[in-house]
Order: structure tokens, then sequence, then C-alpha cells
């Protein structure tokens, strides 16, 4: 089966050969080439929607042509065009970038900034919202995705405790969790070593047991009080 790749390139050769006008063939070869240059994608959809080119390619709806055409859901048009919007708001200096003597963020860092921006929001619902991260933490995360080009996993190690922070309790019930992951796990080890005490062993096997079911009482009582904290937070 021939890779997406491959497809849109057999693709862009059908609609040259058909005479395809440049805006159209165009967007297919930024189809093929998006994971390295998704501001140029997204920068062409965008054009797509607000001047309805689609419809002049015999698409009625714009979700459809991307699905059908560039072969892109629905899910990632969404992500490429929205993130494109949030360069363009926040950093539009990015949009002049070559992408290599100046790297462009990627698009899943770009994505992470807007949920962080939203998830800073006050909430529109009358009541007194709590304090947010504050300016000074949106310009740091602006300067780590647009200027660093920090990649996502060290954004959520550095950031998510401000603007994602977990809820009163979560970390206790994940320590519950992986400890009763971690006996359940040695236990099924120790059944599997040779030459070790037999008595040891089976002692050890007693208490890991004994840690599992104390573990198995707390730990509702634990998700019981985070499921509160997120209710009241939420």
């Amino acid at each position: 089966m021939a890779s997406t790749h491959e497809r849109l390139e057999a693709l862009e050769h059908e609609l040259e050969a058909r005479g395809a006008d440049g805006a159209r063939l165009e967007l297919v070869r930024r189809a093929r080439n998006f994971k390295r240059s998704w501001v140029e994608m997204a920068e062409g959809l965008a054009k797509v929607r607000s001047r309805e080119l689609h419809l002049e390619w015999g698409y009625e709806d714009f979700y459809s042509y991307c699905q059908m055409e560039l072969l892109l859901t629905k899910s990632t048009v969404d992500k490429l065009t929205g993130s494109y919007q949030v360069v363009r708001a926040h950093a539009p200096q990015v949009l002049q970038r070559d992408g290599v003597a100046q790297p462009i963020p990627s698009i899943d860092a770009v994505d992470y900034f807007a949920k962080a921006l939203r998830e800073g929001e006050p909430a529109n619902d009358g009541e007194e919202a709590e304090e947010g991260p504050g300016e000074e933490a949106v310009e740091e995360l602006k300067q780590a995705v647009f200027d660093d080009g920090k990649s996502v996993a060290v954004l959520r190690r550095t950031f998510n405790p401000l603007f994602f922070p977990k809820p009163e309790g979560a970390e206790k019930v994940e320590t519950l969790e992986k400890t009763r992951s971690a006996a359940r796990r040695l236990e099924g080890l120790l059944g599997r070593v040779e030459g070790l005490d037999e008595a040891r062993v089976k002692e050890l096997m007693r208490q890991l047991a004994e840690l599992r079911k104390e573990l198995d009482e707390v730990l509702p009582e634990a998700k019981a009080a985070l499921g509160e904290a997120k209710r009241k937070a939420g």
C-alpha cells in the first residue's frame, strides 16, 4: 500500500497533467511537506478557507476537501489553522523565518502555548477566579516556544505546574497506584528468580500481598477525595 507521501506525490502529478490551477497544486505540495514546514501548510489552508477556494475545486465543504484531497483529518486541520492564528497573533515574526537559519517552533509546541493561554483565562461565570500564572510566566512560555524552540516534553516539565496544576490529591493517588503496580510486578519477578531462600521469598510474597490489600483499601478514599477536589475546581 502506497504511503501518504507517495499518494500525494501521485496526485500532484495527476493534477499538474490536468492543468489544475497553481493554488491547488501548491496545497498538495505543502501537504507532502507540512511536517517539515507546517506554517506554510497552515497558511495555505487559511487562505483556502477564507477565499472558499474549495468551492471552485468541486468541494462543497472545506473539511471534505482537506480529507479527500490532502488526506488531512478535521482535527489535524483545526490544529494547523488554530496554531497558525496563534502565531499570527502572538509571534508574527515567526512567519518570516526560513525554517533553517531561524527555526520554526513545532506545531505541538505552539498548540501547547495556545492551550496554556486558554487555561490561564479567567472563567466567565461570575465567580471569583483563582489567580492565574501571571504575565511573567506567559512571557517566559512565549520565549521558550517561539525563541528557544523548546520541545513539548521540556515545556510540560517546566510549565505544567504553572498552567496545568494538578488538583489537590492527584499526586497522592498517582503515588498509591504506582506503589500498587510496583508491588504486583515485584511479586511476579520473585516467583521467577532462582536461587533465593524459599522461606524468605514466601515471607516477602506474604508482605507484598498484605501491602496490595492495604493499598486497595486506601485508594478508593483517595480517589473520592480527588474527584471532589476536581468537582470544586471545575
